[in-house]
């Protein structure tokens, strides 16, 4: 049976969508204005960073987003303990809960969510949301997962008890594991998780047992999910797919609309915010949760301010994807002030602003035969999180059907032998468990990998048939 506490709060998100632009840039303003109070009240980290910029308590009442202090991921790790709002938080003592717990729906001191990102533009990190930011979070992935529909259309599905299958990285605390089980088990479904490391013959047993009426994964796990249906291995109907974690190609949107036949909802989100925005219709754009978010772009750099977390504020922070609101000419003014919001920048039907995500992550495939006649893979998300002493950052090169290359970057004084070390042993456990054992595998180190020069971003998977001399190069 459904929780009522998230029936409430997912009424009350799709009520939401409901407002007026101004209704919305107003809500936005007084949670704006509740945040910035409550960081100088408690975080010591953001009172000083405010008053070395010449800003007093009282001018949070009226000042300008765009006049506060950005922080970036680097000075949020390097600041943590002094960032939080809550003295009993240490990133240290995260570090440890985090590789000691291996249930990622346990919680750190009975009552905060912890969040480790995947790391893909460099060393991980971790995001804290207490209950009260997590359950808003959780209703407003269900209003995004079920988009663009009325209530009595939600009071119908639900009742037909539709069964929930997610596929992705589900051995750590990745924000999207951890949300979706949580919020599918408050709707009281039934639910089924696949690791993107299982072997496929698996994935064809589970699904075809648990026949999946909502499927919600990365789309490259979409795409091979769809290809074995197009093959005869899986037989089933979805009624809805969210895509999540990645981009999605509309080339890949129409093709799955065209084997499956229901819609397709395309979910934005990060580990610093959960839920950014939904797609329904790729020509009207990605639809920005406002009552969640601020978000700015200035000279295509993206800036996030979590309206709602109050553990680990969040006030315009750098985050690496590109965004694009649509009729930005018009844009640039919205954030002279946070309740100036240009009516063109909304969506027709909703109070929100609209964008197109350019460039975000969106990365190969590691395809290698299985040694049975058939093809296996590695999925990016699978193989980005390795925590070794001594590693500044790594990109993979496949470099045949049957090998590939890590190509790793260390610190100055790490020792090269022990990192080494530790990396095949990670890797050959992966490879083991995908009963991929006969794939050839090694390392190279190299003084700079370099990222992709169109996004700004590291690529985590390249294609390279060149020698050493040449890797670490954005290919």
């Amino acid at each position: 049976m459904p929780s009522l506490a998230l029936a409430g709060r997912f009424i009350a998100a799709h009520a939401r969508t409901r407002y007026s632009r101004q209704h919305m840039s107003r809500l936005q303003d007084r949670m704006l204005r509740r945040l910035l109070n409550h960081a100088w009240d408690h975080s010591p980290y953001y009172r000083e960073r405010f008053a070395a910029a010449g800003i007093s308590r009282a001018d949070l009442a009226t000042i300008e987003l765009h006049r506060l202090p950005t922080i970036d991921k680097q000075e949020l790790m390097q600041h943590f303990d002094t960032l939080v709002t809550d003295p009993a938080l240490k990133l240290d003592d995260l570090r440890a809960f985090d590789a000691d717990e291996s249930d990622p729906a346990s919680t750190y001191l009975g009552r905060y969510h912890v969040v480790h990102s995947s790391g893909s533009t460099g060393k991980p990190g971790y995001f804290v949301y207490d209950d009260c930011a997590w359950n808003r979070m959780l209703a407003a992935i269900t209003r995004g997962a079920l988009w663009n529909r009325s209530l009595p259309w939600v009071v119908r599905f639900l009742f037909r008890r539709p069964r929930v299958a997610f596929i992705a990285a589900t051995d750590g605390r990745y924000g999207g594991v951890m949300a979706v089980g949580d919020g599918v088990s408050d709707l009281g479904l039934e639910q089924i998780s696949l690791d993107i490391n299982m072997p496929l013959e698996q994935w064809i047993v589970h699904i075809n047992v648990f026949k999946p009426t909502v499927i919600i994964g990365y789309p490259s796990a979409i795409k091979i999910l769809m290809r074995m249906v197009d093959e005869g291995h899986i037989h089933i109907s979805p009624e809805r797919i969210i895509s999540c974690g990645e981009p999605m190609d509309p080339g890949l949107r129409a093709q799955i609309t065209n084997t499956f036949g229901c819609a397709v909802i395309n979910f934005y989100g990060a580990s610093e915010s959960l839920a950014l925005g939904v797609e329904s219709d790729p020509t009207d754009g990605m639809v920005l949760f406002d009552d969640m978010n601020l978000i700015e772009v200035d000279d295509g750099q993206m800036y996030l301010t979590s309206l709602t977390n109050y553990t680990q504020p969040l006030i315009r922070y750098r985050i690496s994807d590109r965004l694009q609101l649509i009729d930005s000419e018009r844009a640039a003014a919205r954030f002279d002030g946070v309740s100036l919001a240009d009516p063109s920048l909304t969506n027709r039907q909703y109070p929100f602003t609209r964008s197109h995500v350019l460039l975000s992550r969106n990365e190969d495939m590691l395809w290698f035969d299985d040694g049975r006649g058939g093809r296996e893979f590695l999925h990016p998300l699978a193989i980005e999180g390795f925590c070794v002493e001594g590693l500044l950052d790594y990109q993979f090169a496949k470099t045949g059907d049957k090998a590939f290359t890590m190509v790793a970057e260390r610190r100055a004084q790490a020792d090269e032998n022990n990192i080494r070390t530790q990396v095949d042993e990670q890797m050959r456990q992966i490879l083991h468990s995908k009963r991929l054992d006969h794939i050839a595998f090694d390392i190279i180190f190299v003084d700079h990998i370099m990222p992709d020069p169109r996004t700004g971003k590291k690529r985590l998977v390249v294609t390279c048939h060149c020698d050493a001399s040449t890797m670490g190069k954005a290919v």
